[in-house]
């Protein structure tokens, strides 16, 4: 005997929460003060009726569909709606440059775009990329003023469906989304997502071994659903039936503590640039979060001061996670193991905490050196990490650097890593982010993050400027705490005290107001590295 054949796609995500859980919410922050708030059930029958509106479009089987918007309940109608049809759900970033945003909207063959009303303005910046552009739709009452053309109500297409569509058959292999990644090393590239891969993600990051979602939770996700499907948890989210809390535009400190306090939050993701603004407002509030399970940082290295804060401040756990647009993208995330539980706070923080994470289950990793081999799990050896999966990229969408993948099934990431003899794996820098001086390398992530443990210290970001005599040298750009001073003699003598050898020290720093960030809240070096004359990274 056998099993039965079950195609993994978004119905089997969909269907669940409308059937079992109708009367479970999604929550929107839509004004200050304000927001929209309905059902399971609510949801699922809007988005049978944005099946159906797409339908009545006329788009063809797996015809690309974008979306420019915000974190809501609308763009989550989109999620599914899109999909579920066997059209593929591609979403744009609105914070993008105007020349990369122009060659994604072409390099995807976008037919239609669904766009917020308050991000028209984009779209009518990149118009010359819209000639392929069948209908623009936006998330409003009635069609709005813009000299855009065909132009559609959201409300409107939605109010003339109805609100049952039959179950698709959508082969498992089927393309369900598209992102691009950041193109900070060249032209963005696109990253296909089957219906497959999205679903064994979605059910892989539900489990102990990552958040352990399940129908008692309440989500939050600060990421945005147009940056790697916000980390997959919209998806996660509804197959498991957990209540969803969106913030809409309002991702400042004062609006996600207040969601998360007063819609009873339960887990929280977000990167660490949110998570210390979040850290601030927590600290004047003096508020509780009796049902906060814990919150997780990505996208970049949480500071270890950020890590300890959030615990012995708030009796919060921020937990690290690890992963990138071409890993869908969770693929590890930093709990202790069981063996672990008794083990005192400095040793966790050195074994753990500041660890990248452990490779979560159908994840294989590896870290080699640059002759092809693997190195030792010693927490010391360092090299590139290469990693595998059935959620993880095998190629890019027409076929772009190919030299990022190896014969046997391996995609290497770009990042330098070392491992641990448990199984821990550390992320000491991107590639291009390294700085070599006098041929020995510099963590430009590990020193920021030491920078950043200073008390004066709100934000730091490192990176490379040239140097006749050593080929690199590290550039510290400091952003102080209100009413602080910070002088590079200070930020020298800090570093030395935390084990740092005097040729590693920086011998430059400028003062900022804010570290320039990129759509996603990322520290952006390039801009570091092109406002103060840095050497550029190398090309990949």
């Amino acid at each position: 005997m056998s099993m039965m054949k079950a195609s993994l796609n978004s119905w089997m995500m969909f269907d669940h929460a409308g059937r079992y859980f109708p009367d479970t919410e999604v929550v929107t922050q839509v004004g200050p003060g304000e927001r929209h708030r309905y059902t399971y059930l609510e949801f699922t029958n809007r988005a049978m009726q944005l099946m159906n509106a797409l339908d009545g479009l006329g788009l063809r089987d797996g015809a690309h569909v974008a979306t420019l918007a915000w974190n809501g309940y609308r763009h989550l109608e989109c999620y599914f709606g899109i999909p579920c049809t066997g059209r593929v759900l591609h979403t744009l970033n609105p914070r993008l440059p105007t020349p990369d945003l122009e060659f994604i909207i072409r390099d995807a063959d976008d037919e239609v775009i669904f766009v917020e009303e308050n991000l028209l303005q984009v779209l009518e910046r990149v118009r010359d990329a819209l000639t392929g552009v069948k209908h623009i739709v936006v998330f409003s009452k009635d069609v709005p003023t813009t000299d855009l053309a065909n132009v559609l109500s959201y409300e409107q297409l939605l109010a003339a469906q109805p609100s049952s569509y039959p179950r698709q058959e959508i082969p498992e292999d089927t393309v369900l989304g598209i992102c691009y990644t950041s193109g900070t090393t060249g032209r963005p590239k696109g990253v296909e997502y089957t219906h497959r891969s999205t679903y064994l993600h979605a059910l892989t990051t539900t489990s102990g071994a990552a958040t352990g979602m399940g129908p008692r939770d309440c989500g939050l996700a600060i990421v945005p659903m147009f940056h790697v499907n916000a980390w997959g948890s919209p998806f996660a989210a509804t197959m498991v039936g957990a209540k969803q809390v969106y913030t809409g535009p309002y991702m400042d400190p004062a609006t996600i503590v207040s969601l998360m306090e007063e819609e009873q939050v339960t887990m929280a993701t977000g990167v660490p640039t949110i998570w210390a603004g979040v850290a601030e407002e927590l600290s004047q509030r003096r508020v509780q979060l009796p049902h906060l399970r814990f919150v997780m940082a990505g996208g970049s290295q949480p500071p270890m001061a950020l890590i300890e804060r959030y615990e012995k401040e708030f009796g919060i756990t921020l937990v690290q996670g690890w992963g990138m647009t071409e890993t869908s993208p969770v693929a590890g995330m930093a709990w202790p193991k069981h063996k672990m539980l008794g083990w005192g706070p400095d040793q966790l923080r050195s074994e753990v905490r500041i660890k990248a994470g452990l490779p979560l289950p159908g994840v294989d990793v590896k870290i080699v050196d640059e002759g092809g081999q693997e190195v030792p799990h010693d927490g010391t050896a360092i090299g590139e990490l290469l990693v595998r999966g059935p959620w993880v990229i095998d190629s890019y969408r027409g076929g772009a650097t190919p030299e990022r993948f190896t014969e046997d099934g391996w995609f290497h990431t770009g990042d330098v890593a070392t491992m641990s003899a448990e199984g821990y794996f550390v992320i000491v820098d991107r590639t291009k982010d390294l700085i070599k001086s006098g041929g020995e390398w510099i963590s430009s992530v590990d020193m920021e993050g030491d920078i950043m443990a200073m008390p004066g210290v709100l934000e730091a970001a490192v990176v490379a400027i040239p140097d006749e005599k050593w080929q690199e040298r590290p550039l510290a750009a400091v952003v102080p705490r209100p009413g602080a001073e910070v002088t590079l003699e200070q930020v020298r003598a800090h570093l030395s005290a935390r084990g740092w050898e005097r040729w590693q020290l920086p011998d430059r720093m400028e003062i900022l107001d804010a570290v320039p960030k990129t759509g996603v809240g990322k520290f952006d070096k390039k801009v570091i590295r092109a406002r103060y004359g840095a050497a550029a990274p190398p090309p990949q």
